[in-house]
């Protein structure tokens, strides 16, 4: 096996995730095809213990729509972390999870203009100020039986849930892109995949934690704070136009259209900013 290229904080991840996540555990790749194909395949095998993967090259990483996430070594953080998760209700997790990643990479976002803010794009985007895209996050869940001795009110409902991040970390060409993509050594120089990962891996599990109990609910006003369609001109995949007024207490897209305020939840209609409507 090829040998790692970066200095990983694998052992200080653990230390600060296993107390709270017993049985957790931390790999560190240096190629494979994609770190949510990896960890739902070990889902599916009946593998369902928390995980964090991380790759330093992949070969066939998947974004959201089969659209394809590669990357040189360093160039991106990729990860997938993998854990059991019975929330009662699992709308807006892609969200919270974003909020969760941009708070952990930007704790007090700056004054307009002053310097690289990073925001949140419906329904699993980061980005950062003038729409070019920062990372990308790909949640998938797998059912599974739960290990004998777990507690019986838990088994019915629980679900393995894979949650994967991509973040370009140096700057990439945006050649073949729909969308320019950005980079975190333009929002804070000299910050690293291994240092992002250590920053943003702890304070994910606790939110998932949290959300299991209390849903997205109590992430809606922080993803306001950070939503770049908020009021902007928005065109949806199947056609229809209007202006993007956040989002619900359920994590759906609110737009006004001219049929209408529409809930928009489905995660196969994407969301482009589009040129403002005229007054």
């Amino acid at each position: 096996m090829t040998a790692l290229s970066l200095c990983w904080p694998a052992e200080a991840l653990w230390q600060a995730v296993e107390p709270r996540l017993p049985g957790f555990s931390v790999e560190v790749l240096p190629s494979i095809d994609s770190t949510n194909t990896e960890l739902m395949r070990r889902a599916r095998a009946g593998l369902c213990d928390p995980t964090l993967l991380v790759a330093e090259q992949q070969t066939a990483g998947r974004g959201r729509l089969g659209r394809v996430w590669q990357s040189d070594v360093g160039a991106s953080l990729m990860m997938s972390l993998g854990l059991p998760l019975a929330p009662a209700d699992w709308s807006g997790l892609s969200l919270a999870v974003g909020v969760s990643v941009a708070e952990s990479l930007q704790p007090a976002l700056p004054a307009e203009g002053a310097a690289q803010r990073v925001g949140l794009k419906w329904p699993n985007d980061l980005w950062v100020s003038g729409d070019r895209k920062l990372g990308g996050i790909l949640v998938e869940t797998a059912s599974f039986v739960a290990p004998q001795g777990a507690p019986a009110e838990r088994a019915p409902a629980t679900r393995y849930v894979v949650v994967g991040i991509g973040i370009n970390v140096l700057p990439r060409s945006g050649e073949g892109m729909s969308m320019p993509p950005a980079s975190l050594q333009e929002v804070e120089p000299g910050l690293d995949a291994p240092a992002a990962l250590l920053r943003i891996v702890p304070p994910l599990v606790a939110m998932l934690q949290s959300f299991e109990g209390y849903g997205f609910s109590p992430m809606q006003a922080r993803f306001a704070q950070r939503d770049i369609l908020q009021g902007r001109a928005v065109t949806l995949s199947d056609g229809q136009a209007g202006t993007a007024h956040g989002v619900g207490e359920d994590g759906a897209l609110l737009v006004q259209t001219a049929s209408g305020m529409q809930a928009v939840t489905s995660s196969e209609i994407s969301v482009r900013p589009s040129p403002a409507l005229p007054s």
